[in-house]
């Protein structure tokens, strides 16, 4: 086992494509298929199987990725050491969200972009479940959650903020001038919704649902651009973050309604706990925590 198979591995178990791995590593796809059987063969154990022209790990291959994912991170310390401390460099895989992409995320983009330019940030859009379970494996270096727990096994978390949600539907919709909205009112009206796995969805799901004995109907959509463009001809009610439709309420285009969710969700950045943090990892979260803190503090005090 060489550290050159390590790479390999770990770009491999990162991307789940052979093809994808070789043309990152810059290899030829027979040079990433003859690296993973070497290393396959030292250590007695197949790290990987195809599963309907998919490739997935095997157990044995997601109890090693942790340990090649610090052997390469010690790996590439001692180089700097040996070297003198060099330019941040290197890629950090991040599961986020679009809420957070989109609204939050561009002010740390363009630090990294001119600060270090050398480090390649990859967002890779991620439901919260499937963020946590990847960083549980270690496909994911670091990912945003957006949850009403701020406790996750096997993770370590740093709270970002509380991330306000607002209902909200067009100004032409019966329920934008009530002084008061309810959720009976709610049940019988269309809603939009995220795709399930949304921790906010879920929650307003569960409020809707409770203690009516049958399930109301979301109307589901893809994102949140398609959800605004939805409520904007009148076609129902939706709960999203307030930052994704802050200037949507500013211009008109849309209205809050007058409901107060009864929960509350928060930001935050997440890890897999015992992992070493690299220079670049502690890096991104400094200036993560340094950027979204004086956003989250504007919230807080309006």
């Amino acid at each position: 086992m060489d550290i050159r198979q390590l790479t390999t591995f770990h770009k491999v178990a990162t991307l789940l494509s052979f093809t994808r791995a070789a043309t990152e590593l810059k290899y030829a796809q027979s040079s990433v298929t003859a690296q993973i059987k070497s290393l396959e063969t030292s250590l007695g154990v197949e790290l990987f199987e195809r599963l309907s022209g998919k490739i997935q790990l095997t157990p044995a291959g997601r109890r090693l990725l942790p340990y090649a994912e610090q052997m390469l991170s010690l790996a590439g310390e001692a180089r700097g050491v040996a070297l003198g401390e060099g330019e941040p460099s290197g890629v950090l895989t991040i599961g986020t969200m679009e809420s957070v992409t989109s609204y939050r995320m561009p002010p740390v983009l363009e630090f990294f972009l001119h600060r270090y330019p050398l480090v390649h940030l990859v967002l890779r859009p991620s439901l919260c479940a499937e963020t946590l379970h990847s960083l549980r494996q270690g496909t994911f270096d670091m990912g945003f959650l957006m949850e009403a727990e701020t406790r996750h096994s096997g993770v370590e978390s740093e709270v970002l903020g509380r991330e306000p949600l607002v209902l909200v539907a067009s100004p032409g919709h019966p329920l934008a001038g009530e002084e008061k909205v309810t959720l009976e009112q709610l049940r019988e009206v269309q809603v939009l919704a995220p795709e399930a796995g949304c921790a906010y969805r879920e929650l307003f799901e569960a409020e809707l649902n409770d203690g009516t004995g049958e399930p109301v109907p979301f109307l589901e959509f893809g994102n949140i651009e398609s959800i605004k463009r939805g409520l904007s001809v009148g076609l129902g009610v939706s709960l999203l973050p307030r930052m994704t439709v802050a200037d949507d309420l500013a211009s008109g285009s849309l209205s809050e309604l007058a409901w107060d969710a009864p929960f509350e969700v928060y930001t935050q950045l997440a890890w897999r706990r015992g992992r070493h943090l690299t220079r670049e990892m502690r890096l991104f979260i400094d200036r993560t925590m340094e950027c979204m803190a004086g956003e989250y503090a504007t919230v807080a005090e309006s």
